[in-house]
This record gives C-alpha cells, sequence and structure tokens, in this order.
C-alpha cells in the first residue's frame, strides 16, 4: 500500500502538506516525497524511509519548501513525485496501486521511442511509467482516462501543475480519495487521518474513476465517476489508521464489529482474558471482549511507534526482524491464563506463529485460542502491493499439504461449512501451535464494513473482481 496527499492554499502550504503527508506513514515503509510549486517553479524532495520516520527525514526539507500547492507520497516500491517536463507543461505526479502489466506497457513505449530515466531496484519506476503513458494523451485528463484504459491493476494519483492539483481515483475504486476544506486550503487524501488535526472537514469521498482538479478557488470536476466501485475491503480490516474514514465509514468501529462476530461465533470456550496483536489487532479484541464479556487486556505491547508495520516491507527477513523486536510479551497477564488472541488476519502465519503465539506460550499461556477478523486468504493482490504470489499464503500451503499438490479450483476451500474447509483450518492450528482456530466468516466480514457485497473488493478470499 501507498498514500498521497496534495494540498492547495491561498498561502503557503509547506507545513500543512508536510504533516498530512506524514499522517500516512502507516500505509508505506520505502520512500517518502513531496513536490511543491511556488513562484520559484518546483521543488521536490525523495528520501528513503526504510530505516527511519518520514518527519525525521523531511524536517529541513519542509522549511526549504514554498509554495501554495503541493503533493506528497508515502511510497510502498518506488521514488516519488516523478518530474516531467512534457507538451502540456512542467508537471510532477504521485501514485498509489499496482499495475500488473506494467512490463508490457513499457515495451509499447518503448516501440513509441519513449525513453526512461528513473529506475527503483533495477525496474521502471511505476509512477513515470505512468506520467508517460499519460502524456499520450490530448490533454492531461484526456491522458489518465486513456492511461485507466490501458493498465492493468489499480491506479490513484496526483498531479501537480500549474493549474493546481489534479486528482484522479482509480477506475474500479480499488484505493480511496477523499476531499477536505478548511478556511484557507482545499486537501485531497487517502486518509482522513489527516484531517481533523489540520483542520479540515470531510467535503466529498470521490467516486472510482473520478477526476477534480484542485485550485486555490476550490475544486473543478473534470470527469464524473462509474458506476462500479470495489473499494479494498482490507483498509478496514487491517491497512487503514483507526481514525480514518472510507466511503463515511470508519475504520475502528468496523474493526470493533469484526470483533463482535467472532466472539458470537465462540459458545465452547471460556477464555479468561481477549488481547489483540498490536496495532491492527486491538480494536478486533476489543469488540470480541464488549461482545462476550471477557476483560479485554494487554498482554503483547508494542515498542514505541517507531516500530513499523511487520506487514508492509517488502522482504520477509525485514519483517521478521520488525515483528520480532516490536512485540513484548506481559507474562505477569499472560501466566496460567486462558487467552484468545485476535488479529487482523493471518496472511503467511509466519509471525502470528513465530512472534506472538510462540511470545504467548513462553509467558506461560494455558491455552490460546486464535481469532482472525476476516476468512482464510487465498488469493494474491492484483490491485495494491502486499502477497504476490500463492506459495506465500498459509491456506495455500495447507491445501498443498492436503492435496498433495497445488490447486487451481480451491472452490471448495472457500466455503466454511465444506469439511475440505475445516481440515484446512485444522491444519494451519496445528501448524501455529494454537488451541483453537477460527477464522471471520465473508459474510460477518461483510456485515461489519456496511457496504453492499457487490461494493468492496473480496479478491484476497473469493478471486473475483469486476475486470
Amino acid at each position: 500500500m501507498s498514500g498521497i496527499a496534495g494540498v492547495v492554499s491561498k498561502k503557503d502550504c509547506a507545513q500543512t502538506l508536510f504533516y498530512a503527508t506524514d499522517y500516512h506513514s502507516h500505509l508505506g515503509t520505502e520512500y517518502g516525497g513531496m513536490a511543491v510549486l511556488g513562484e520559484k517553479g518546483f521543488v521536490r524532495r525523495i528520501h528513503n524511509i526504510s530505516e527511519s520516520q518520514f518527519k525525521s527525514k523531511f524536517s529541513e526539507d519542509n522549511g526549504a519548501m514554498r509554495g501554495t500547492k503541493g503533493i506528497g507520497v508515502i511510497s510502498d516500491s518506488d521514488e516519488q513525485p516523478i518530474y516531467l517536463n512534457s507538451r502540456f507543461g512542467s508537471f510532477c505526479v504521485v501514485a498509489m496501486g499496482l499495475i500488473e502489466n506494467k512490463d508490457e506497457l513499457k515495451e509499447i513505449l518503448f516501440k513509441k521511442g519513449v525513453s526512461f530515466s528513473e529506475v527503483t531496484k533495477g525496474e521502471v519506476n511505476v509512477s513515470e511509467l505512468i506520467a508517460k503513458l499519460i502524456c499520450l494523451g490530448d490533454n492531461l485528463v484526456d491522458g489518465i482516462e486513456k492511461m485507466f484504459d490501458v493498465i492493468k491493476g489499480s491506479c490513484s494519483l496526483l498531479l501537480l501543475s500549474k493549474d493546481g492539483v489534479l486528482a484522479a481515483r482509480d477506475r474500479y475504486g480499488y484505493t480511496p480519495l477523499v476531499l477536505g476544506k478548511s478556511d484557507n486550503e482545499w486537501i485531497i487524501a487517502s486518509e482522513t487521518t489527516s484531517f481533523p488535526n489540520l483542520g479540515f472537514k470531510v467535503e466529498k469521498f470521490l467516486a472510482p474513476g473520478e477526476i477534480v482538479l484542485l485550485t486555490e478557488t476550490g475544486p473543478i470536476d473534470k470527469r464524473a465517476g462509474g458506476s462500479i466501485n470495489q473499494i479494498c475491503s482490507f483498509y478496514w480490516i487491517y491497512t487503514g489508521f483507526p481514525a480514518s474514514t472510507y466511503e463515511g465509514i470508519n475504520t475502528e468501529v468496523v474493526r470493533e464489529r469484526c470483533g463482535r462476530a467472532l466472539a458470537r461465533q465462540d459458545k465452547d470456550i471460556e477464555p479468561d482474558l481477549v488481547t489483540g496483536v498490536p496495532d491492527s489487532g486491538i480494536a478486533h479484541a476489543i469488540g470480541y471482549a464488549i461482545e462476550s464479556g471477557k476483560p479485554y487486556r494487554r498482554a503483547l505491547v508494542k515498542y514505541t511507534p517507531g516500530y513499523g508495520r511487520s506487514y508492509t516491507p517488502p522482504t520477509q527477513k525485514k519483517r521478521d526482524l520488525i515483528a520480532t523486536m516490536k512485540l513484548i510479551p506481559i507474562a505477569d497477564i499472560i501466566k496460567n491464563n486462558k487467552v484468545v488472541v485476535c488479529d487482523d488476519s493471518i496472511v503467511r502465519g509466519t509471525q502470528l506463529k513465530n512472534f506472538a503465539i510462540k511470545k504467548l506460550w513462553d509467558a506461560g499461556a494455558k491455552e490460546i485460542h486464535a481469532r482472525p477478523a476476516c476468512p482464510p486468504l487465498m488469493f494474491p493482490c492484483r490491485f495494491c502491493l502486499s502477497t504476490r504470489t500463492h506459495s506465500e499464503l498459509i491456506a495455500r500451503k495447507a491445501i498443498k499439504e492436503i492435496e498433495g499438490k497445488d490447486l487451481e479450483d480451491v472452490s471448495e476451500y472457500l466455503d466454511h461449512k465444506n469439511p475440505k474447509y475445516q481440515k484446512m483450518i485444522d491444519w494451519i492450528a496445528k501448524d501455529m501451535g494454537v488451541t483453537t482456530l477460527r477464522y471471520q466468516k465473508i459474510e460477518d466480514m461483510i456485515e461489519a464494513i456496511g457496504l453492499p457485497k457487490e461494493n468492496v473488493c473480496l479478491y484476497c478470499w473469493n478471486g473475483k473482481c469486476p475486470k
């Protein structure tokens, strides 16, 4: 995942942009970037934030950047913003999402005589690819629409030019963009988390495919949104910050509802306490505790906000290191107790098994009942940078062990009423070393989110998408 923010102001926007971008730090771990346009033209800064926080890397840059409009990004992979001097004038662009057919598009552009100057880890920078595709249009808006036509995957973007900040939400709405207003400034961002402390109020959630130009006098509609909305469900389950709201629905509230649903499944266990894996598992655990009447206690605590999220880093080695160091068990709470441990999900299984479950057992837990807040993840994400292969997913490993081979058709394992589903769960429970394991039912997860089933992306769980 990545997060983007853009600000247009009647005064200098740099400080607002700095904090608005920083409030997206939970979405990416590789690069941070900002670009501001003022009287002296574009000022652009990009830093590697894999080993330090955004605010520490950009504190000095913030004082040197001056302008009335700007864009920022917390990036999961590519160095951004990209600057381009094009036939439409100079502009900078930031983007989030995943382009599945980037290599194919790169070759098409090569044949048109287009060259690339930005390289990230030996590959074409996706944001530059998007910028070059936009330049094939008749104008910037037309270029964005034509870019949407040729990409496979998803892309939401902000484009900074002399006219303002052009914002375009992904055609199917996999990633969110929300428009906000204060007395003297306008903001467009992935996360409403950046709004309250900066004095912004939500004006509207951009529709899928909608394009808006943000100017000092307000937004100008450039393209209406489409009818298909497939926002990523994982924003509510894991990715989003607790204070953020998507499509008018708050993340923390959804997580509490998920926890309540998990508790309603449990009629045959009598735990002594409920705990959550920090940070995103906490609200699920609170919901479980409220519904079950069992006390919520902090059996696992996270050591300082400086320890990032263990799901988002690009390598397993780094994910494991973060997971090892950030979680500290409190043995005096855990010892001799039957513990329900709630987490947002079980993706690869290694972190929960080795760095949460093991710590609970080592601290003297009597029983451990694992309760992930979403169904088993069965398909690698096609629309954001997260899981990349089937082999990463613990549910697929279980199926391979049960069947003796990889299966293309896993439909029997998607149905929680099918005996094969329970065999898969039993295998995962044994592998993880827990007393019991129960996943959230997909119907309960959808109900907790509160949107119609057809308006959320469930690809990770059922392999279905609109295109």
